[in-house]
This record gives C-alpha cells, sequence and structure tokens, in this order.
C-alpha cells in the first residue's frame, strides 16, 4: 500500500497541482519524500507564513489551486495572518499541516510533545472554509479528498498526525464540486428593461466571466464600475469602463444617480463601498452563485447566477463621453506627484504583468488608478489588509505563467519576509520586487500628522536594501524618486526574467482617496 504522503500527493496532482510552497520540519518530511518522485514543483520558503502567502499569489494570479506544506504546532500557526488574508479574499488554497504522532496524543491532555497543540486545526476554524483531520489511517485518502473538494470557495485545511504520512494509506478519489446555478426569472429581466440609468459593479466574481460583464454593459450602454479583485475585468480602453474607483465623487456619482445597479460577483464590502456610505440603489440585481452572499450588506430585488444578454433589450447612447468627463475631473482632483507615479508606472508594465501590491501608499495608488487590461492582474491585500503581503504573494505569482511579476512594498512591509530573497535566487523566479523607501509606515506617519500629532513609533531604521538584496545574489539598483528615472528602471528590470530589486527612495505621496482617511463620504 502507499503511504499517506503518497495518498494526499497522487491526489495533488489529480487535482491538477503543478507547484508546493512550504518548509520542511521534523513531522513533514514524508511529504518531501513523495514530492521527490513527483512532477509537482516543490519550492522551499524561509517561513510559513512566506508559503501560504505565496500560494494565494499563485491562486490569484493562475485561478487554480495554491498549495502551503507546513510542519507542526509553530510552524502551522506561522501561516495564520496569510490564510486569513486568503479567506477574507476567497482565496482557493490548502494548508496542509501535521500533527504529533497519534500514539502520542492523549485527547484533553497536554503531554510536551515536541510542537504539541491542544486543538490545532481549531486555530485554523476562523480563517478557513474547510477542514479536515484524519485520525486513522484509513482516513487519509478521505480526509484529503474533502479537503481538496472543500478548496473551491477559499481557503481549505487538512491536519494529519506524522505517523499517519509515512505509514500505509488507502487511496481515495478527489471529485471537483460544481455549483448549483440559480435560474434567471423574468423579475430580473422586468427590473432591468425598466431602468433609465444603469450601473455595473463587478467584482471579484467576475475575473473568469469578463467576456459576459463586457456583453452586458456593451448591451445597456451602461457604466461598469470594479472592485479592486475585478480590477482588468474591462480593459482601460472600453468605453464602458469608468477607469476610476467609487472612492471619487465623480465615479462615486454614478452610483448615486443610477435607478438600477447590476453586481456582478460581488458582495459589496467594505472597502470598496466606504464601509456602505454608498447609499442603498432604488433597484439593486445581483449576478451571484450565492444569494446570502449576495444581499448580506444591501437589499437585493433579484438573485441570478447569470444573465441571458439576448432577452435584454439594446440599448444606445454615449457612455464613452460621459466617462472621459468623469475621469477628467477625478484626475482634476487627484495629487500631481502621484499622476506622475502613476505615469511611469504605466510606462514601466507591459499588459500581461502581475502586478501584486502590499498596503503601501504607492500600492493603495496602483490599486485603485492604475489601469489593468486583463482580471487577475492586480493583487492587492484588502480582504484583511495584510502588511507583508505583496513580496511572498508574488513569490507564488510569479510561477502561474501568466506574465512577469512585479511586487510593490514599502521598506516596512519588505522587511516582513525579506528571507524569501533566498527563495528569489535559489529558485531563480522571474520576479522584480519593488522597494519604495521613504523611511518608515508611511500611511501610519500620515493618520498622526492628520491628527495634528506629531509622528511617533512610525518612523524606522532600514538597511541598504541593494546591498541586501546583493548579498543573497540578487541583481539590484537604486533609484531616486518615483518620476521618469523610476519607470525607466521599472521597464528595464522586467524586461529581464533573471530575479531583481528595485530600490526608490522617496518622500512619501500624499495617500489616495481609496485610503479610509481621505473618503469623502462621511458618517453624519
Amino acid at each position: 500500500m502507499p503511504t499517506g504522503a503518497q495518498v494526499i500527493v497522487a491526489q495533488l496532482e489529480d487535482a491538477g497541482v503543478a507547484v508546493c510552497f512550504g518548509l520542511p520540519g521534523v513531522h513533514n518530511l514524508a511529504l518531501w519524500e513523495a514530492l521527490r518522485e513527483s512532477p509537482i514543483r516543490l519550492v522551499g520558503v524561509r517561513h510559513e507564513q512566506a508559503a501560504a502567502y505565496a500560494a494565494d499569489g499563485y491562486a490569484r494570479a493562475s485561478g487554480r489551486l495554491g498549495v502551503a506544506l507546513t510542519t507542526t504546532g509553530p510552524g502551522a500557526a506561522n501561516t495564520l495572518g496569510a490564510v486569513g488574508e486568503a479567506w477574507a479574499s476567497r482565496s482557493p488554497i490548502l494548508v496542509i499541516a501535521t500533527d504529533i504522532p497519534s500514539t502520542l496524543r492523549r485527547p484533553g491532555v497536554y503531554r510536551g510533545v515536541l510542537h504539541e497543540t491542544r486543538g490545532q486545526a481549531e486555530m485554523f476554524a476562523p480563517v478557513v472554509v474547510a477542514s479536515q483531520v484524519a485520525a486513522a489511517a484509513d482516513d487519509v485518502g478521505r480526509a484529503a479528498a474533502r479537503a481538496l473538494a472543500g478548496a473551491v470557495g477559499g481557503p481549505s485545511y487538512l491536519e494529519l498526525p506524522t505517523d499517519l504520512l509515512s505509514g500505509p494509506a488507502e487511496a481515495a478519489r478527489f471529485d471537483r464540486l460544481d455549483c448549483a446555478g440559480i435560474a434567471a426569472d423574468d423579475a430580473a429581466y422586468d427590473l432591468i428593461d425598466a431602468a433609465e440609468r444603469p450601473l455595473i459593479w463587478a467584482g471579484s466574481g467576475a475575473c473568469d466571466r469578463a467576456h459576459e460583464v463586457r456583453a452586458l454593459a456593451e448591451r445597456l450602454a451602461a457604466p461598469v464600475l470594479t472592485t479592486y479583485g475585478a480590477r482588468g475585468v474591462l480593459p482601460p480602453e472600453h468605453p464602458c469602463c469608468v477607469g476610476m474607483p467609487p472612492h471619487v465623487e465623480p465615479a462615486g456619482r454614478l452610483w448615486d444617480e443610477a435607478d438600477l445597479v447590476i453586481s456582478f460577483g460581488s458582495d459589496l464590502d467594505g472597502m470598496n463601498t466606504q464601509n456602505w456610505l454608498q447609499p442603498q440603489p432604488p433597484v439593486l440585481v445581483a449576478v451571484n452563485v450565492d444569494p446570502e452572499d449576495a444581499a448580506k450588506n444591501y437589499r437585493v430585488d433579484a438573485v441570478v447566477s447569470a444573465l441571458d444578454v439576448e432577452r435584454i433589450a439594446q440599448r444606445d447612447g454615449d457612455v464613452a463621453k460621459r466617462l472621459r468627463q468623469v475621469r477628467a475631473e477625478a484626475c482634476r482632483q487627484l495629487d500631481p506627484r502621484a499622476l506622475r507615479f502613476l505615469d511611469a508606472v504605466s510606462y514601466a508594465l507591459p499588459e500581461d504583468a502581475n502586478v501584486v501590491c502590499d498596503m503601501c501608499i504607492p500600492g493603495y495608488w496602483i490599486a485603485g488608478f492604475h489601469g489593468f487590461h486583463h482580471p487577475r492582474k492586480l493583487q492587492y491585500p484588502m480582504g484583511w489588509g495584510t502588511l507583508g503581503f505583496a513580496f511572498p504573494a508574488a513569490l507564488g505569482a510569479s510561477l502561474a505563467g501568466t506574465g512577469p511579476t512585479v511586487s510593490i512594498s514599502g521598506d516596512g512591509g519588505f522587511l516582513y519576509a525579506c528571507g524569501e530573497l533566498a527563495t528569489m535566487t535559489q529558485e531563480r523566479l522571474p520576479l522584480t520586487a519593488v522597494i519604495v523607501d521613504d523611511g518608515g509606515y508611511g500611511m501610519l506617519r500620515y493618520d498622526q500628522q492628520k491628527a495634528g500629532q506629531p509622528t511617533y513609533g512610525v518612523d524606522l531604521a532600514t538597511p541598504d536594501f541593494a546591498v541586501l538584496a546583493g548579498s543573497f545574489g540578487v541583481a539590484a539598483e537604486t533609484v531616486e524618486g518615483l518620476d521618469d528615472a523610476f519607470g525607466e528602471a521599472l521597464s528595464r528590470h522586467l524586461a529581464d526574467p533573471e530575479p531583481s530589486v528595485l530600490v526608490a527612495k522617496a518622500e512619501m505621496l500624499v495617500p489616495p482617496p481609496t485610503t479610509s482617511p481621505n473618503w469623502y463620504r462621511k458618517r453624519a
């Protein structure tokens, strides 16, 4: 009989997994041995949190399952922040963790075995959509199959005592789950036909249905606002693409003026609606496979899983002219230095680039205002808002095979995972890590200054990042500012598939209107 580790690896292969990210420990080495004989690529990271972030980055860029492997106790616990981000953003990842040997476990008693915890799986319960714990050898295959199937809707967790990995186990079949659709009844079409000023709001659920959003927008001559997760569902040149986030008043006004909003693949979350200060639309139709998800934040008048565009009357209207005016008005309200930075980014990035942004002011500007030409090209940790996301997530994105990859980090966020420079060079990952060094936590510094307080605890001593990267064997360059020289340097780095680091020494940019201190909608 195969070992438990071999059963799990065979199921990963059957599920189409091409790469796993992990860190070995004494309890999970049997998985390393099984992967030695597998076509699955094993990428060893330097911290377990990076394994989960990389799995998330791979999943977001590719649309396929990302897998993180970790050992028992502290190894598993180290992934929790990254798994929480994947959970809040609904990224399909699978975390496979070991537990102490089943022969040493005594229920309800902490015995002091190496890495022992009481209820390790319970740590993950708040941040996964599915959890499986194999308690005996004959349950290994079934637990793995259920964990794989459960990862369709977000992070899934699989736990196995280490002796079950190395001992014999029975295989089980992995079956993909199909989501049942919700029929489109006449009520939804009646509501759409009656509307005079329709608006489409596209969320991350529209990423793999961009053609449907495009057809619907063109049929209705309706403007399309996209959430962070849906950037690129319509390219910036499309006449129906607003091209601005709803956090700028001219774009937000489109929501206010609409007599019908079609929410396509979105739960209308707080970060995209300024904590639900966008008013309830007169009529809201949701295109969503989950009715509860569709209606949890706003009153919904109809929920369908798809719309037949042929049943909707063709409308005329110069939506492109209207949206040019919206963008022009919005641009006049934006900081000129930030616009020059965005121009430099647009110059440097090819249309197929994967852009992974951290919780930093340059990342905020790119996520809100850069024009993406395809879905899944922006990764932005606005699920949980986890600082330190970008660089380790970009490790995974760079292996998705969907284009060159760049991470955008501040000096503080990059130091969360700077040890992954070793992973980057050892694996020869086609990745450019951009570090914007303003000597501190820029957003928090801004918050203190806006409150009229002197800065405290937000200024940082930072290394010479180029020298640091060079010590790992990574090519590095430092430029001053975020203007033309930065754009030219970034273009050169992205043209070279070798791993590299680009450091920009720059004064802090003013945070964009997408950040909560600058939201134009305020509570009374």
